[in-house]
């Protein structure tokens, strides 16, 4: 197990702080080699909220997910720092549990129920039409970015089996009785209204 976890941060260079992050030196803020800044005051907060609560790296990592939408390696180096777990414990923690993301979702994120109840209802159907859409498999984002596929337990809307709920941004849509015709239909439209977005911005300006 504790070489899953090496080759994870030899893959990510997690290790590592980049050039950019060493020579800026910066107390709150921090620079990947991609350009990409993260505010760590939130986080170090959370931080020291934490540190006397047993458990408190799945505490923290959850948290940090919230803030920055998964946990990249500038923020879990910035949690190995600011704790006395190291980067391979963190990253030990972070791959043992499925919510924890390591690479960025898509602006919607699809959480298709895999529960008994959608599983004899369709749900199968289901996935492989958002599979063969998108291109995608479960956990996978697009390359533009829009989509990634969750495959969930359940969500607990049994009674409109198959289900899926679609997650943009903080606003969560759930979506019952799907059939794959109407699956992609409710892609397409989202897929849709992004096309607009830029059209409208145009005549607003």
């Amino acid at each position: 197990m504790y070489v899953k976890y090496l080759t994870i941060l030899e893959e990510s260079g997690a290790g590592d702080r980049c050039g950019n992050i060493c020579e800026n030196n910066c107390e709150n803020n921090c620079e990947n080699c991609h350009g990409e800044m993260y505010d760590f005051r939130e986080l170090d907060d959370i931080i020291m909220q934490a540190k006397l609560i047993k458990g408190n790296l799945i505490i923290i990592l959850q948290e940090a997910q919230r803030i920055y939408g998964y946990l990249p390696r500038e923020v879990i180096n910035r949690i190995s720092e600011r704790t006395e777990h190291t980067t391979a414990e963190i990253y030990g923690v972070a791959t043992f549990y499925a919510h924890h993301r390591l690479k960025p979702i898509g602006k919607h994120l699809i959480m298709l129920c895999q529960g008994t109840a959608c599983h004899v209802s369709g749900a199968q159907q289901i996935e492989k039409a958002i599979k063969d859409e998108l291109e995608i498999e479960d956990g996978e984002t697009t390359e533009d970015m829009l989509f990634t596929l969750n495959n969930v337990a359940c969500l607990g809307c049994c009674s409109l089996a198959p289900v899926m709920m679609i997650k943009t941004g903080e606003e969560e849509e759930t979506y019952g009785n799907l059939t794959p015709e109407r699956t992609l239909e409710i892609i397409n439209g989202l897929r849709h209204l992004e096309e607009q977005e830029p059209e409208n911005e145009k005549e607003a300006v």
